[in-house]
Formats: C-alpha cells, structure tokens, sequence
C-alpha cells in the first residue's frame, strides 16, 4: 500500500511522469511498486491453484 500511495503521490505532482516520461525521481518509485505488484499478483495466482 505504501508503494502505491508513493506512486500516486509522486505521480499527481510531476508533469514528466503524468506524460507518461519517468523522471529520475520517479522513476524507483513507481519501478518499487511494480516490482511489488508483480509479487503480489504472482502470490495471488499460485494461492489460486491450490
């Protein structure tokens, strides 16, 4: 949950990454929550076939 409000947060006050263009400030912190999301879905999805 940190990660994504970190995201948000960065991503609703910097006009490069709203473009779609990370900035350099940016860009570990939406690579973190992607990174954790991905774990996350991966868990979900291997819990599901059990």
């Amino acid at each position: 949950m940190k990660a994504f409000q970190d995201s948000t947060e960065h991503l609703g006050g910097c006009t490069a990454c709203e473009d779609g263009q990370e900035c350099v400030a940016g860009a570990p912190i939406h690579e973190r929550f992607a990174r954790l999301q991905d774990a996350y879905q991966a868990r979900q999805s291997q819990q599901q076939r059990r």
